[in-house]
């Protein structure tokens, strides 16, 4: 696949009704397809399940991510952001409406600061003001969980619609974010540019994801 590419998806103008079949559509493509997976080994190398610790967790939709990993770290205190009133009605509290490019909070405010399949949404000069934001509110790392593109990728929802029933939304939006995706030499030139300068990058196989990690 050639540049990365940011179109408009369908979710931003979809209905409530609409908007909560492809939100469910993301929650079952992180549960089965690697994203809490992910997260929760990431997590592992810095915590136990005994442990208590603070996560600001950047666009976080639904906050399906934060419950999952609460799971596992059942002492984690996780606030979930986001500047879609509807998305974010289906999160735990504590949430909070808010940008993420102006955190509501000082520095070191949080342990871990995260996001999940959310930097892709922005054209590079915002993700890189995304990080630095990002990095400015954690103590301990800043965690950034998106997806890489590839051509595999971009066809598999479409491909696998007749086994999961993806919701249309979801048949648009899908191949859309993967274009949008990263390799990862330009999530790691990006966190750079961001003064993130321990980032590290990794591809996690065969999820088509990679992380960023990037301690203080």
């Amino acid at each position: 696949m050639g540049l990365r590419t940011i179109q408009a998806e369908f979710l931003d103008t979809a209905g409530d009704e609409e908007a909560e079949g492809n939100l469910e559509d993301l929650r079952r493509i992180n549960r089965r397809l690697g994203g809490y997976l992910i997260f929760r080994r990431l997590m592992r190398q810095w915590y136990t399940p005994a442990d208590a610790f603070t996560i600001l967790d950047v666009g976080a939709a639904s906050g399906d991510m934060g419950r999952a990993l609460r799971e596992t770290f059942p002492r984690a205190a996780i606030v979930s952001l986001d500047q879609n009133a509807r998305n974010l009605r289906g999160a735990s509290p504590p949430k909070l409406l808010a940008d993420a490019f102006h955190l509501p909070f000082g520095r070191a405010s949080f342990d871990v600061v995260f996001s999940s399949l959310f930097l892709h949404h922005f054209e590079d000069d915002a993700v890189v003001e995304l990080l630095r934001g990002m990095d400015a509110a954690a103590r301990k790392a800043v965690v950034a969980v998106d997806l890489e593109r590839h051509p595999l990728a971009k066809a598999f929802l479409p491909a696998t619609r007749w086994l999961f029933g993806w919701h249309e939304i979801t048949l648009h939006d899908g191949p859309v974010s993967v274009a949008a995706g990263f390799r990862r030499a330009e999530l790691a030139l990006l966190a750079q540019r961001a003064g993130l300068r321990r980032a590290r990058v990794r591809l996690h196989p065969p999820w088509f994801r990679l992380s960023l990690v990037s301690e203080s």
